[in-house]
């Protein structure tokens, strides 16, 4: 049995089977990052797809993957992300190696103990601030790409984010990069939790892409 870490949803009932619950997760995933790519290059963020990516890193009680992003309804971005990857017609080759990336970190992350539990500790400590100021507020921000910093920046491999120098070198955007660099993360724990694998790729991509459909409605 397959320990249960500390950022994945207490055991509980689920909304949908497991394949919904990982296809849900990893549109978690491409929905932050798809943020990240965006903000690297222009400086902006959809300010919605954020706050549901930063939310889902403070909402640490909740029993399903769906009732982590607040409803299947928040993750239509990244399911329609996902429904194009899968039917090989994403227009951003930088994003499945940014994924890739961040699947990598998460086995790293997984197997460190201490790891996993400051950041834990960290986002316990600063859930009632997010909760008082906003998940996307500069202050909370600025705390959770210090947390980053401070813990998972340690391992390796290292997540890469290409974008427009101007940008990256500015501190209020690195946060946010760092920020849901870190939502990223979350949804490849829940991923992997759920029973994600990278062969799930080349064995279930049919039932993963039904499953999109499904959860689009």
């Amino acid at each position: 049995c397959r320990r249960q870490h500390r950022l994945a949803p207490r055991q509980g009932r689920r909304a949908g089977g497991m394949t919904d619950d990982r296809v849900l997760a990893l549109a978690g995933m491409v929905q932050a990052l798809r943020q990240v790519r965006r903000i690297a290059e222009t400086g902006q963020a959809d300010a919605s797809v954020l706050d549901t990516s930063l939310d889902s890193v403070f909402r640490i009680d909740a029993s399903s993957p769906e009732e982590v992003y607040g409803g299947a309804r928040n993750l239509r971005p990244g399911l329609l992300l996902l429904r194009d990857y899968l039917a090989s017609q994403g227009d951003d080759q930088q994003l499945p190696r940014l994924a890739l990336s961040v699947t990598q970190l998460e086995r790293r992350f997984i197997g460190n103990d201490a790891v996993g539990e400051r950041v834990h500790e960290g986002i316990v400590e600063l859930k009632p601030r997010a909760e008082a100021l906003g998940s996307s507020h500069p202050e909370v921000l600025a705390a959770l790409t210090s947390l980053y910093a401070d813990t998972v920046s340690h391992l390796r491999p290292k997540v890469m984010v290409q974008g427009n120098p101007h940008y990256l070198g500015q501190a209020a955007i690195v946060a946010e990069i760092r920020a849901m660099l870190l939502a990223a993360l979350r949804s490849a724990v829940l991923w992997r939790q759920s029973g994600g694998s990278p062969w799930d790729f080349l064995f279930q991509r049919g039932a993963m892409a039904r499953a999109v459909e499904d959860l689009l409605g």
